[in-house]
């Protein structure tokens, strides 16, 4: 049994790995290193590599991702019949969501502006500002990193709307809870409107004109997503234009945006370059360790894996899923 592993393991938790199943052979290498040579003869993958480097390899069992989203690894033929895909859900809510607080507040006190004002040596006074307390947020996608924002702003004095991809129970972190069929409905009450899906085909340009034309005009959209949710075009338009007043997005449809983009330049806008996530806080790599052994032990015991996921949604299985 061979595992690669492209994941950074400090040296005590590549000894923890290798204790769940020692006979195995292992190979610790870097993003920059990987070769579809070495992918093509891995049993057990931990780490994202290339899609196409691993198509069609029937040697592959299981590929445990870094990533929360799946995408490019659940189209047809990437990953053989019988292999498991599993993902890294659950490692990245205290980070993104801190990371969509700060973003947020950034819009709201106008920070960005006044950022912009230090560096050209203004002082000056840009006007209004809004509070999220008092504020009703709508978070679209209550996974860990939803929930996770949801439970921030709910402390912070926000009504908290979710809307889920299933029903389910309500947790106390949200005051009301929807299915994704009631997003029209909803988005003309909320101030904030937080999107924290994968990108699917059924969330392609999720968000167009008509939908911002729903919303208030005082309202933020933040996106920690995929940057394909939103229509960039259209978002250019809606803030230009006034239709909503400001987007946090650490998420573009093209990444790296292009330097010439007229998002760059469009007001109200605050990107961030896909990086709320990824290993920038420790712990996030501390829990994405941890399911990667944790889910080795449940390989080696043939019991069922954290995380499985869907190749039909790209979302981690629910429990009535697995049986």
């Amino acid at each position: 049994m061979r595992i690669l592993v492209v994941i950074p393991f400090n040296e005590h938790e590549k000894e923890q790995l290798e204790s769940k199943m020692p006979e195995a052979e292992y190979i610790f290498i870097t993003p920059g290193e990987i070769t579809q040579n070495i992918v093509k003869s891995s049993d057990i993958i931990i780490g994202n590599v290339p899609p196409q480097y691993i198509k069609e390899s029937t040697k592959l069992k299981w590929l445990q991702l870094n990533s929360a989203g799946t995408d490019g690894y659940c189209e047809s033929g990437v990953i053989t019949k019988g292999a498991y895909l599993t993902n890294a859900s659950g490692a990245y809510g205290l980070a993104i969501s801190e990371h969509m607080l700060g973003m947020l507040l950034e819009i709201k006190k106008k920070l960005n502006l006044y950022y912009v004002n230090q560096k050209q040596h203004v002082w000056k006074d840009e006007g209004n500002v809004t509070a999220i307390e008092g504020s009703t947020t709508l978070v679209v996608g209550l996974g860990d990193i939803g929930g996770n924002f949801a439970r921030k702003m709910k402390a912070l004095g926000s009504y908290t709307i979710g809307i889920k991809r299933t029903e389910g129970k309500k947790p106390e972190y949200v005051d009301e809870l929807y299915t994704m069929e009631t997003l029209d409905t909803l988005l003309p009450k909320a101030d904030i409107v937080a999107l924290c899906l994968p990108g699917t085909k059924t969330t392609y340009h999720l968000f167009t004109r008509d939908r911002f034309n729903l919303m208030k005009k005082d309202a933020v959209i933040l996106n920690v997503g995929r940057g394909s949710l939103i229509c960039s075009e259209d978002l250019c338009d809606a803030l230009e234009n006034r239709i909503i007043s400001g987007a946090g997005l650490d998420v573009t449809e093209q990444e790296p945006l292009p330097a010439e983009h007229r998002l760059w330049d469009t007001p109200g806008v605050v990107i961030t370059p896909h990086i709320s996530g990824y290993y920038h806080l420790p712990e996030t790599l501390r829990r994405i360790v941890n399911i990667s052994i944790e889910n080795l032990e449940h390989f080696k015991k043939q019991e069922p894996l954290k995380n499985i996921v869907n190749f039909e949604t790209g979302y981690r299985m629910k429990k009535e899923e697995k049986e």
